[in-house]
C-alpha cells in the first residue's frame, strides 16, 4: 500500500478528506479558495463523523500552521536569496504574495493534520459510505 493511497493520513490530510472515512470533504469549496476559506462543516457528509470533536478543538492546528508557514518562509526567502541574485528586499515581497495565496491551503492542512491526530481511519465506515454511493 502507498503512502497517498487511500486508508492513510497523508492520503486524507493532502486531499482533505474525512479522517475516519475518507470520503467526505473537509471543507465545502476546493482547496485554494477564497470563497468562504474557513468554513467547515460540523460533520462529515457521508459517514457523520463530527469534525468538532470538543470547544477549541483546533486551538492546536494554529501551531502545526504556525511551523508550516515558518519552514516555508525560511526556505521560500532564504532559497530565493542564496541561488538567485535576488536582494532579500526582494525576496521578502515575493514571499508575502506567495503566502497571501497560500494561507488558505496552510490553514486548511494544519486542521486536516489536527483532526487525523485525534480520528483514525475506519475500513469498514468506509466501504458503507462507497457501497452507498
Amino acid at each position: 500500500m502507498g503512502i497517498l493511497k487511500k486508508g492513510t493520513k497523508a492520503y486524507s490530510v493532502l486531499n482533505l478528506k474525512c479522517p475516519r472515512c475518507h470520503e467526505g470533504d473537509l471543507f465545502p469549496t476546493g482547496s485554494f479558495s477564497f470563497n468562504k476559506p474557513f468554513d467547515m462543516p460540523e460533520t462529515c457528509p457521508k459517514c457523520g463523523q463530527k469534525y468538532f470533536l470538543g470547544p477549541g478543538f483546533y486551538y492546536g492546528a494554529m501551531f502545526i500552521s504556525y511551523i508550516i508557514t515558518a519552514f516555508f518562509c525560511l526556505f521560500f526567502a532564504g532559497g530565493l536569496v542564496l541561488f538567485t541574485d535576488i536582494s532579500v528586499n526582494m525576496a521578502f515581497v515575493l514571499l508575502i504574495i506567495v503566502i497571501s495565496f497560500l494561507f488558505v491551503w496552510f490553514f486548511r492542512i494544519a486542521r486536516a493534520i489536527w483532526i487525523n491526530m485525534n480520528v483514525k481511519y475506519d475500513k469498514r465506515i468506509s466501504e458503507e459510505t462507497t457501497i452507498g454511493k
